[in-house]
């Protein structure tokens, strides 16, 4: 399941809130029912009018979209050679040597 504040950032955006600060902006909070993490909007902040429960949940599929992407972005973040590297590589075997170091990464994490 999405994370409340992926869902919002999407409503944001299709609002024409492009960065949402989460300190300030918009604060959330836990309430726990059962054992069971309930998070909800506890202040809104913004010049675009409060979601309602259902316009929330009907960012469910653009949130675990955009989740998915920063799973992928993150873990070829971290296998990417630093940028050092990769200028050294382009050095010595051309901007298509560099190209095929970097499409392994990419091959190995599809958008």
């Amino acid at each position: 399941m999405t994370q409340l504040s992926n869902k919002i950032r999407e409503y944001c955006k299709a609002n024409g809130v492009a960065n949402v600060d989460f300190t300030k902006d918009v604060l959330l909070e836990d309430k726990m029912v059962d054992r069971v993490s309930n998070p909800y909007i506890k202040e809104w902040n913004l010049e675009i009018s409060k979601p309602t429960d259902e316009q929330i949940a009907s960012y469910e599929t653009a949130a675990n979209t955009e989740e998915a992407l920063q799973v992928i972005l993150n873990n070829r973040r971290k296998e990417y050679p630093s940028i050092a590297d990769q200028l050294d590589d382009i050095y010595h075997n051309g901007i298509d040597g560099w190209k095929a170091t970097i499409k392994t990464t990419k091959d190995k994490y599809p958008k």
